[in-house]
């Protein structure tokens, strides 16, 4: 199929049918000239995402950033996509009701994608309180391209270390709906990896994550082999 050449789906060539609610007949997906696996190959590992969800203040942003910084010493392509970050562009329309948090996962999702296409690591670092919406954005990636990391911090210490007021404020009824106060946090049943920021300070927990790549082989292998670390 050359580059530009339209698909055909369920008999309708050209649709957008099955990709989302995009007008039925006025989208069309355009294969990409460069391969996942070329762009893989010439960036010498494979773009995943490692998806970080806790409770406000448990320290996804600041572990974030931390790993970030170390994979992006070995030579790693990844980016941060932090919770507070998007909401000031991609999803700056959206407030915090149950459906607006749901759109804000998923263009989160949807962009974490395209990174990884491009054969980048995600490091997304989102409150992400509702299971069922984690698992929504679990199921756009493939097998193996989406790890949940759980960073675990017991209510009251994250409420003790209320970097930013917003604990506060939610007791004081200012936030109604704050996670955790107001609203519920689902705990991931089944996580790829549990840090618990409350006992292990964020260099522990960057290394425990460190381990946890370096023992599936997928990403830090591939560098290893190549004698880049």
């Amino acid at each position: 199929m050359r580059v530009n050449e339209t698909i055909a789906e369920d008999g309708a060539a050209g649709t957008a049918e099955g990709r989302g609610d995009a007008p039925v007949g006025q989208v069309t997906w355009q294969r990409y000239g460069i391969s996942r696996a070329d762009r893989e190959r010439k960036k010498g590992h494979p773009g995943r995402v490692l998806w970080l969800t806790g409770l406000p203040g448990s320290g996804k942003s600041t572990l974030a950033f931390a790993l970030e910084r170390e994979l992006h010493a070995r030579g790693i392509g990844c980016f941060v996509l932090d919770g507070d970050n998007v909401r000031h562009g991609l999803c700056r329309d959206l407030g915090f009701s149950e459906a607006d948090r749901r759109e804000n996962l998923r263009r989160v999702g949807e962009v974490s994608k395209l990174f990884v296409e491009a054969g980048t690591v995600v490091i997304a670092a989102l409150v992400s309180p509702s299971g069922e919406d984690r698992r929504m954005v679990r199921d756009l990636f493939e097998e193996g391209d989406f790890a949940e990391i759980y960073v675990r911090c017991s209510l009251e210490e994250c409420e003790r270390r209320d970097p930013k007021g917003l604990y506060k404020k939610a007791r004081s009824g200012q936030i109604p709906s704050f996670t955790g106060i107001g609203a519920p946090y689902d705990v991931p049943e089944r996580p790829e990896l549990t840090i618990d920021t409350q006992q292990a300070p964020a260099t522990e927990s960057v290394a425990a994550l460190m381990k946890y790549l370096e023992a599936r082989g997928d990403l830090l292998g591939r560098l290893a082999e190549a004698g880049q670390v």
